[in-house]
């Protein structure tokens, strides 16, 4: 492109208010004339939605001609819906009948909320965000009947495709998921945000999720696979945001109060209140967990609290406050051996291992239309966090917990700040509408972490005991800076009615810091020190890079889309790879970031009334993956050689490049639709999620790698169930199977006999059943159900580190009820 096209191509962006256009609008209110903000309103056949605006208003911009249904949703309301014939521009007027839920039973209620999100996926744009061409899955929270006060994940992720789980047994108080073989660990491979902001502790140097939303507090959870990079950060797992109830626009006040009680003393309370007044809306929630674990010492409870804060400075502008406090307490069993699991998956021999996290998220946001085609969003958004692990922790699982020695104290404070600012306008170009997002973000942490030895009591005392245990052998002590600024963009093309190209580009700058020192103690044999060092250990990781992508849409039917992506990944080091932990762990000092690619490429739609379908394939191609191995320490002498030392370490680098591809499906069916279509008080869904994945370590430079099959993939993940109801009854049945999958590079295989370490080995094959049930009366809500029905005895996780290390059962059968009053 010539100097002089680009100039031109900037005159069409800011000139797009004086292109002529074909449009339906209009303006939402109530039945007394007050306008409805927030209203979702959906052209069904060409599966497009937008909102209202503060006045009530809504605009679908460039809509060919033809006959279109539009679907009108509030909440509090009853469903709009009308046929147009649209062959110019059209202006409506709809006012919405007030709902009285008494009238309606709680199926034709979830039926109705459903009609409009059939497909379950992201629009191709939303707010200062763009989607079209990517991967992505809406989970909505209202149509699921399952263990919402605990997190149950296996229920509320049922229907995302190729989702490895970890199953932890603690009220859903940290969420674990990963897919395509990335680490399911804290959901560190995803870019996690809650209402469009980071929060975990730090996006790049430790991008680990301590805090997960509770269920019962959220509207959906919008997940966007690898191919987000380009909007949302580098990862190569892609994005999942939580999304919170809105407040409700019609009352002053609502209050909403769950109480749920379970097996093994499982206790929750969560209450909310939402409402809307005059400009001003909210919406506020406390939750308390607490519960004793089916293992001995594994009790735990956590306090949260939420508030959204929301102002409506004119008809155009938005603001926007938002707090989040955690803070939980849980005593940790430890992990197991493999002979420990077989003889006895409840036992414990850890008595003094404690976890504590304090997490306090703060955003302020603005949301401004420049005009009816440009819309522009400021988030600025801060953390300030700790976690802290305690407790005796060695690599001989098998080893009793001895009180007269000290407990390892990890103490990690998490500071950081952030500004996302982004702006999407859009134009005609071609004779066709199309949409532009630019955006930047800048985003500083300042984070510590210190190791060291903490007292030898059994309480949840996180102070050193220095002075105790001078010659404790791992103590180190880092602060870890990080610097990120970033620069992105995305350009729908409607080159033709049917198909969309999105080109985009991300510029990043990343400086990861780690400025510390560790100590080198060796003991004789009475345990006297022979040597007490200080070693320091600094290290600086600069770069700037760009990364690419493309995604494309084809309409080939106003019922079926034919997509496909294409973009690149990086993962930078983070502070857990860079860190030297003890004498003992040696980090590769040419160590670098991890880099590669995302592709899907797929084709998603319905069937009519009847089926709801998305099946594709992917490849990821993972690049300088990082591991661990042992292997024989070095060391470099005076003549600058490189020697052994005759030691066995733990030594962290990149492994080799690693290949995963496969392919993922979806299909919901509607029983009901198909078979009984006139039995309006009748639900009956089946749905099917199957993944079928493979990969292989295509180059390594360590033994017993290339060839091998890539860690935490399992050949097929299936996921398939019932959704039924009848009036104000709704159930749901789902049964999981994943197949046995391997947790490290080497492909070591199950043990049954070993009785020391439980860290290597493969994850057997495994499946699980569930049964929901609730009952809607007025203003109640009653919810039961039974998880893990035929009590089957299996883990998903070896932990090298906390909670563990070792074989971390799952639950077995366990049992919930929950009481719900809405006023």
């Amino acid at each position: 492109m010539t100097l002089k096209d680009f100039r031109y191509l900037i005159v069409l962006l800011l000139s797009f208010s004086g292109w002529g256009q074909n449009a339906i609008t209009g303006k939402v209110s109530d039945q007394e004339g007050k306008p409805l903000a927030e209203v979702e309103v959906y052209l069904k056949e060409i599966q497009k939605l937008t909102y209202t605006d503060a006045t009530g208003n809504f605009t679908f911009s460039d809509i060919a001609g033809g006959k279109f249904t539009i679907v009108v949703f509030a909440y509090e309301y009853a469903v709009f819906e009308q046929e147009l014939t649209f062959d110019r521009p059209m202006n409506l007027k709809i006012q919405l009948k007030p709902l009285e839920t008494e009238q309606l039973s709680e199926v034709v209620l979830t039926q109705q909320r459903e009609r409009i999100f059939a497909l379950q996926q992201l629009k191709k744009i939303e707010g200062t965000a763009i989607y079209a061409g990517k991967k992505s899955e809406v989970v909505l929270l209202d149509g699921i009947t399952g263990n919402l006060a605990a997190n149950n994940p296996r229920q509320i992720y049922s229907q995302v495709v190729g989702l490895n789980i970890y199953d932890n047994g603690d009220a859903g108080l940290q969420l674990n998921i990963g897919g395509r073989g990335l680490d399911p660990n804290r959901t560190a491979n995803f870019n996690t945000r809650q209402n469009g902001y980071d929060i975990s502790a730090d996006v790049l140097g430790y991008p680990e999720s301590y805090y997960t939303p509770p269920a019962e507090a959220l509207q959906e959870i919008q997940i966007v696979r690898g191919a987000a990079s380009l909007q949302y950060g580098t990862q190569f797992g892609g994005l999942v945001n939580f999304k919170f109830k809105k407040p409700n626009p019609t009352k002053k006040i609502e209050w909403t109060s769950r109480q749920t009680l379970g097996s093994y003393d499982l206790k929750t309370s969560f209450n909310s209140l939402s409402g809307t007044v005059g400009k001003f809306s909210y919406y506020t929630y406390f939750n308390y967990k607490e519960g004793n674990g089916f293992r001995p010492n594994s009790e735990y409870n956590s306090r949260n609290y939420f508030a959204h804060l929301g102002y409506q400075l004119s008809d155009k502008t938005k603001l926007t406050l938002e707090t989040t406090f955690l803070n939980y307490l849980a005593k940790q069993p430890g992990g197991l051996t493999d002979a420990q699991f077989l003889d006895d998956p409840t036992f414990s021999n850890r008595e003094r291992n404690w976890f504590d996290v304090d997490w306090k998220l703060y955003s302020l946001r603005i949301d401004h239309k420049f005009s009816s085609k440009t819309d522009f969003s400021l988030n600025l958004f801060g953390l300030d966090a700790s976690r802290k692990a305690l407790g005796f922790r060695t690599n001989r699982v098998s080893q009793a917990d001895d009180p007269e020695e000290p407990r390892e104290l990890l103490v990690d404070n998490f500071q950081n700040w952030g500004a996302e600012a982004r702006v999407l306008t859009r134009y005609k170009l071609w004779g066709k509408e199309s949409a532009l997002l630019l955006g930047s973000k800048f985003y500083k942490t300042q984070n510590d972490q210190r190791q060291g030895p903490g007292s030898n009591a059994f309480n949840a005392d996180f102070n050193f005991a220095d002075d105790e245990f001078p010659n404790y052998e791992r103590q180190s002590q880092f602060d870890f800076p990080n610097l990120n600024v970033a620069f992105f963009g995305e350009n729908i093309f409607n080159l033709t009615d049917k198909l969309t190209v999105t080109p985009g580009f991300r510029l990043e700058h990343i400086k990861t810091e780690s400025a510390g020192s560790y100590k080198n103690i060796v003991l004789d044999l009475a345990g006297n020190p022979l040597l007490n060092e200080e070693i320091e250990d600094n290290r600086t990781f600069d770069r700037t890079f760009i990364l690419l992508g493309v995604g494309t849409t084809y309409k080939a039917s106003p019922s079926i889309e034919i997509y496909g992506n294409f973009s690149q990944n990086y993962r930078s080091v983070t502070f857990s790879d860079i860190r030297v932990v003890n004498p003992s762990f040696q980090v590769d000092s040419d160590i670098t970031d991890e880099d590669g690619f995302t592709a899907d490429l797929g084709f998603r739609g319905r069937w009519k009334d009847f089926l709801a379908y998305d099946i594709s394939g992917f490849g990821l191609l993972y690049d300088n993956r990082l591991g661990e191995v042992l292997k024989n320490e070095t060391r470099t002498n005076a003549a600058g050689e490189e020697i052994e030392t005759g030691r066995i370490i733990r030594f962290r680098g990149n492994i080799g490049t690693a290949f995963m591809y496969g392919l993922e499906s979806f299909g919901n069916w509607s029983l009901k639709e198909t078979f009984l279509p006139n039995a309006q008080n009748l639900k009956l869904n089946l749905f099917m999620n199957l993944a079928l994945t493979r990969s292989e370590y295509l180059s390594s430079e360590e033994n017993n790698v290339e060839g091998n099959q890539v860690e935490f993939i399992p050949a097929v993940n299936l996921k398939t169930g019932l959704n039924f109801g009848y009036e104000n009854l709704l159930g749901s049945l789902q049964y999981t199977y994943l197949a046995e999958q391997f947790t490290d590079a080497t492909n070591a295989p199950q043990d049954p006999n070993d009785n020391q370490r439980g860290i290597e080995g493969t994850i057997p094959a495994y499946d699980i059943l569930d049964f929901s049930l609730s009952y809607t009366y007025k203003k109640w809500k009653l919810e039961a159900g039974i998880n893990n029905v035929l009590n089957n005895s299996y883990f998903t996780r070896r932990a090298t580190g906390y909670p563990g290390p070792g074989i971390i059962p799952a639950e077995p059968r366990t049992f919930y009820t929950t009481l719900q009053f809405k006023l």
